[in-house]
């Protein structure tokens, strides 16, 4: 018997969470579907012989919207906050070298050679002119800063955010500011001041909850009751009969523990991976479905470790370390979780996460979680002086994890809205459109649920 909701939406990651929740606070009748047993996506924290692991994102920019979320969820006395001035770390020649925050801080860095840190200082000082043709994140560092800033800063940074290629990441895509003020103001360092004093705020703090990130998608769960339908996976979306039930545009067919239903709703957002919703999506445009299956994925595997003090010589005060691929080592980067929050791990241990893969070593993701555990803990052992295996650990593997913002991929996203705009009622939100973070994510949500009510509350 087919259930009457006036807006579907399929997908429980953050993104689909904060949609379903701003149609909710609207009060837009709604049904966020989830295949899994539990919301949130990557999003997930694990308690763990006293430690607490993320399974997913670590932490959080602290953004006016994610802020307002989080108050209106009725968490914000769980919300905590990395000290701003923690220091970054990146490894050159086997040593962990402080990253320079700053031009100023450039120019007394030993990470960089002479030539390195005169081209960072002095970029405010000259103009240029980004290429008429859509340009690689590794094109635009080289052409601006020189290939040392792109091996030892940019190219870690990008697999850190993106675990991603900088040959093949498009700085329109991925990085539209720092095209903007190029265009706009000749130089990044000059069009970043611009920004700053225009919005009159420093950067955003890096934040997370006393009980982990996933304290902010088990709020909106709760807020969302009986709403959410888990263990209920989606197989088929059709057109139905508008003339049939006012609520009837379209026809959602899923599975819940082995149940066939059909429901029946006048809109569909569809904020599962790009992946899935083309095969979704197939039935009522397969235009759509084709654009959305050119978005490709990287895989990434989380390893977190928690040791005793003592079995770590080097001091882990800051936020972590990035690791070029020119160090011949195979993980991406360490997060110091016990130096930024409160509560990861006890007294006289820390709690460390690292990430391995990407799009640059694919064949991770066919090895086990064993020979993944080993290679991550073989090389952080090398880099911060660890003796001993971890007293704790756990291992989450993410096939397709990140989307990638690649040469073309704003052409695609537009595509996307292009066609959509043939079929009414369907919408789309998910970190292959407006950016992988956290934040990102959640306005993307908030700002399709606007969209859906305008759509459904427009003159037929």
């Amino acid at each position: 018997m087919a259930e009457s909701k006036c807006v579907a939406v399929i997908g429980a990651g953050i993104s689909g969470l904060a949609c379903a929740y701003s149609l909710q606070q609207m009060g837009v009748p709604v049904t966020l579907f989830e295949a899994e047993e539990r919301a949130g996506g990557l999003i997930g924290t694990t308690a763990r012989d006293g430690f607490l692991f993320e399974s997913g994102p670590q932490s959080f920019q602290a953004t006016e919207p994610i802020l307002g979320l989080i108050r209106e969820l009725g968490i914000e006395n769980e919300l905590c906050t990395a000290d701003p001035k923690a220091p970054r770390f990146v490894l050159r020649h086997g040593r962990l070298q402080k990253i320079p925050m700053s031009p100023q801080a450039v120019l007394t860095s030993s990470l960089l050679g002479v030539g390195a840190r005169w081209k960072v200082a002095s970029e405010a000082f000259r103009r240029t002119k980004p290429p008429s043709e859509e340009e690689t994140v590794a094109n635009f560092v080289r052409r601006k800063f020189g290939h040392e800033i792109l091996e030892y800063l940019v190219a870690p940074f990008v697999s850190g955010v993106y675990a991603g290629d900088p040959e093949k990441l498009s700085l329109r895509a991925a990085f539209p500011s720092l095209e903007e003020w190029e265009r706009e103001h000749g130089s990044i360092v000059r069009g970043a001041m611009k920004s700053r004093q225009a919005k009159a705020t420093g950067p955003p703090s890096l934040c997370s909850f006393r009980p982990g990130v996933g304290a902010l998608t088990h709020a909106i769960v709760q807020k969302l009751g009986d709403n959410i339908r888990l263990r209920t996976r989606v197989n088929a979306l059709r057109c139905g009969s508008p003339a049939s039930d006012a609520c009837g545009r379209f026809e959602v067919h899923a599975v819940q523990d082995g149940r066939a239903e059909t429901f029946v709703a006048q809109a569909v957002v569809m904020a599962t991976p790009a992946y899935t919703a083309s095969n979704l999506v197939k039935p009522v445009s397969a235009a759509i479905a084709r654009t959305l299956s050119g978005i490709s994925y990287a895989g990434v595997a989380v390893v977190a470790a928690g040791y005793y003090a003592p079995q770590i010589a080097l001091p882990l005060q800051g936020f972590g370390v990035l690791l070029p691929r020119s160090e011949g080592l195979h993980t991406l980067g360490t997060v110091w979780n016990s130096s930024l929050f409160p509560g990861r791990a006890p007294e006289g241990t820390f709690a460390i996460t690292s990430f391995i893969g990407g799009v640059t070593a694919p064949e991770i993701m066919e090895k086990s979680d064993e020979e993944i555990a080993t290679l991550v803990q073989n090389d952080v052992a090398r880099i911060l002086e660890i003796t001993g295996p971890p007293m704790a650990s756990a291992v989450w593997k993410h096939p397709k994890a990140l989307p990638q913002y690649n040469l073309g991929h704003g052409h695609i996203v537009q595509a996307i809205r292009d066609a959509k705009s043939e079929h009414p009622g369907i919408f789309f939100c998910g970190n292959y459109l407006e950016g992988p973070s956290l934040g990102k994510c959640i306005e993307n949500g908030f700002n399709t649920a606007a969209a859906v009510q305008d759509f459904l509350h427009a003159p037929r």
